[in-house]
């Protein structure tokens, strides 16, 4: 059993052997990296684990994933930290099995819902929201993948490869969102948190790539064919097939795999690149009729990611022009002010810079004066909270949203640990 009261010493333990280049990035890296699974995780008696997003009482299948990750960068000095891990996937599974369409779920069976969405299909009273978005369930399995690597296996179970075929099954009448069940009309809320057109979102044509009703940021996609979302699924595709050597009875799933990367790969090299300024980049969403979304979002997966995730190299040609442009003023969510500039959301208001896309800067260069530079940048915006925010305006750091968000700290310690790695080679 899962002995949570040690694990929090353990990792206090271990952050206080690490030292950045101030105080300050010190006590925010050490105070980030104990207070998730101080103040966010429950162990239940199952074994499995909830993790909780921060100030919101529900877990969301994308966020706990990045919220635990870390936590594998020193799980060999942890050994422990690999069953706690094992523990979340648990509870990620549970919830898939539940509702593969939900995006964030309850601790209990508790009918508690972000708000009530009257035209919506019922929803079950585990969920917490249900918005379909295809990272959701792309994060179990990358998670997973990432606790194999480790040397560990025992959560490759029967039953983490029958949701393995559930997210594949999703995944393949999504390609076909004209034949889905699903839709979302939420009443009484901005129009980014609903779906046009009866809530089916706006008209797609068959592309090969997925189709995803929200962004990661949870607000409607413009397009319903969100690139970097589709770039993390042929991520995680690859990493179950890797993992299906595991399984005795891999032939029909590893089939439908084989068949489901290629058709998303030739999706996003056929409809997800375009020109601009004679360079060619990716677009962040396409529908396949010839309309595409040209802008990228702090919220991972995203295209700044997608080195970070895995789906391409830090020299691909195609990902360094859009690096270019994203982290620029041509994308419409970059922010420059008076102490700080950098990528933001439709989800937070205009110049409120996100922190994880700073640590996310960092996380896809291998440069560690840059690096560093990012670092200190995020010890700094935190308005002496020793918490990394949701969005902080970057003309006045005091103001913020969301003072709690466990995302955001791990991500900085995701952060640091890359810094680490490169500057100490551990």
């Amino acid at each position: 059993m899962i002995d949570q009261k040690k694990l929090i010493e353990q990792i206090t333990n271990y952050s206080k052997t690490v030292k950045l280049d101030s105080e300050k990035e010190t006590r925010l890296f050490r105070n980030c990296l104990v207070d998730t699974i101080e103040h966010t995780v429950t162990v239940e008696k199952d074994g499995s684990v909830f993790v909780a997003t921060g100030d919101i009482p529900a877990m969301w299948l994308r966020d706990s994933t990045f919220q635990v990750l870390p936590y594998l960068e020193i799980s060999e000095k942890i050994p422990e930290l690999k069953e706690f891990v094992a523990g979340v996937i648990k509870k990620q599974l549970f919830y898939v099995q539940i509702d593969p369409y939900s995006n964030a779920f309850n601790q209990s069976e508790s009918g508690a819902h972000w708000t009530e969405d009257a035209s919506n299909i019922p929803i079950p009273d585990w969920v917490w929201e249900r918005k379909f978005e295809v990272d959701s369930l792309c994060a179990p399995i990358h998670l997973a993948y990432e606790l194999y690597k480790t040397g560990y296996t025992a959560h490759l179970t029967d039953e983490f490869y029958k949701v393995a075929g559930i997210i594949v099954d999703t995944f393949i009448k999504e390609q076909h969102h004209e034949k889905s069940d699903y839709f979302f009309n939420r009443t009484d809320c901005p129009p980014s948190d609903t779906l046009t057109h009866d809530g089916k979102g706006s008209p797609v044509s068959y592309t090969g790539m997925i189709w995803s009703g929200f962004r990661p940021s949870d607000d409607a996609c413009k397009y319903g064919y969100l690139i970097p979302a589709n770039m993390y699924a042929v991520v995680i595709l690859n990493e179950l097939k890797d993992m299906l050597g595991q399984y005795d009875q891999a032939a029909e799933l590893l089939d439908k795999v084989q068949n489901l990367v290629l058709e998303i790969q030739k999706g996003i090299d056929d409809y997800g690149i375009v020109e601009k300024d004679g360079k060619k980049i990716f677009a962040y969403e396409v529908d396949g009729l010839g309309n595409y979304n040209l802008m990228d979002d702090a919220n991972v997966p995203s295209l700044l990611s997608a080195t970070f995730l895995g789906y391409c190299d830090v020299e691909d040609d195609v990902y360094l022009n859009t690096r270019k442009f994203i982290l620029s003023s041509d994308n419409p969510y970059y922010y420059s002010g008076k102490v700080f500039s950098g990528i933001g959301s439709a989800h937070t208001p205009e110049r409120y810079v996100w922190p994880i896309s700073k640590c996310m800067e960092g996380l896809t260069s291998n440069d560690v004066d840059a690096i560093k530079a990012d670092i200190k940048l995020v010890s700094q915006i935190d308005d002496d909270t020793m918490q990394c925010h949701e969005g902080v305006n970057v003309d006045d750091v005091s103001q913020y949203t969301r003072e709690w968000f466990s995302w955001a700290n791990m991500t900085f310690c995701q952060l640091v640990f890359h810094y680490l790695r490169l500057t100490y080679k551990i």
